[in-house]
């Protein structure tokens, strides 16, 4: 039987195994303060290769210090992250995957005893209130996620996905929930996207591979952005040489989201039709008709799996004895 699900998918000149995504999410795990890794990330990311992922999502890691979720957050902003993030990467290679990492600035999310910082001195509920990022600071983000690019592409990664969801420094930047700037980078959508615009070009000087774009395309609030601005966003990130538009929603402000099996999928589907852009769907996808579903009426190029695969890192053999669909798998596991 033919498998959507399992077959190739190429972008740029990296080819995927299959359209099995692992997801980023954070594992608040860093061998101590400096953002460097542990034998927990080792052991996470490889078992995930070893199950038959095809692209494996290193979780949120932080173009500088202040822009971590966490003190246990996985870093990117310093040469010395590099040799670690590189054993992640063969790892991953070493078992036939392919390896890709989410560069983030948490902005006023950060939970740190330090400055944080946001478009606007506008604190998210219940936390810290953030200073207002003048240009000498956005200067210093878009900087810092160009040279994470660079350690990037030295650490063996196949693809880089921006941050721009989940109400972090660049979700925030986008948003007029959280953007109420005068200048620049605030006011119209066009002056929010300019901090979002300007990263990617920066990233492009050090980077020449497949770059995905995280979005909430689906804010909860009727005063923030709609998915029809996603969709024209969407469009503009295309037309800046982005290859794929990662489609979850929420979390720039606190909402009450009405969750079930796919229901981030819409999202997808509209900005794949409407911007002609590649685009990954996640949320909620736990069964393989799902996600061949998904993928067989084109409602997205990837699927995005997140709590699945930590409740079974193996989903990947099951799926394929779902489907019918004939995959390599580890010959020391071809006794089972």
């Amino acid at each position: 039987m033919s498998s959507k699900l399992f077959s190739p998918y190429t972008i740029k000149k990296v080819t995927l195994k299959n359209r099995i995504v692992m997801a980023p999410m954070c594992m608040y795990s860093a061998s101590n303060e400096d953002g460097k890794i542990g034998d927990w990330h080792r052991i996470h990311y490889a078992t995930r290769a070893v199950g038959g992922v095809g692209l494996i999502v290193v979780e949120a890691t932080a173009v500088l210090p202040e822009g971590r979720i966490s003190y246990r957050d996985l870093g990117i902003w310093s040469d010395e992250h590099i040799a670690g993030l590189k054993e992640i990467t063969d790892l991953i290679h070493q078992h036939g995957g392919k390896a890709a990492i989410q560069l983030a600035h948490a902005g006023r999310k950060a939970e740190l005893n330090e400055d944080v910082f946001a478009p606007s001195a506008l604190p998210f509920p219940g936390m810290k209130n953030p200073l207002e990022a003048d240009e000498n600071y956005i200067r210093r983000v878009v900087e810092a996620f160009s040279q994470a690019a660079r350690r990037a592409k030295e650490a063996g990664f196949d693809i880089i996905e921006l941050h721009g969801a989940h109400g972090y420094l660049i979700n925030q930047f986008l948003s007029p929930l959280a953007n109420r700037r005068q200048d620049a980078y605030g006011g119209t959508a066009d002056n929010r996207y300019r901090l979002l615009g300007e990263i990617i070009d920066a990233v492009k000087t050090e980077w020449d591979g497949p770059i995905f774009v995280r979005v909430s395309a689906n804010e909860y609030d009727e005063n923030g952005n709609s998915l029809e601005q996603y969709i024209e966003y969407s469009r503009t990130l295309k037309t800046q040489g982005v290859d794929l538009i990662d489609c979850s929603s929420g979390a720039v402000v606190p909402a009450k989201i009405d969750i079930y099996p796919g229901y981030q999928i819409n999202l997808s589907e509209r900005i794949r039709r409407e911007a002609g852009i590649a685009t990954g769907a996640v949320g909620l996808i736990t069964s393989a008709v799902q996600a061949e579903e998904i993928l067989g009426n084109e409602r997205a190029d990837l699927v995005f799996l997140g709590r699945e695969l930590l409740r079974n890192p193996y989903w990947a053999f099951n799926a394929a004895k779902e489907l019918g669909a004939e995959i390599d798998r580890p010959q020391q596991y071809g006794r089972a």
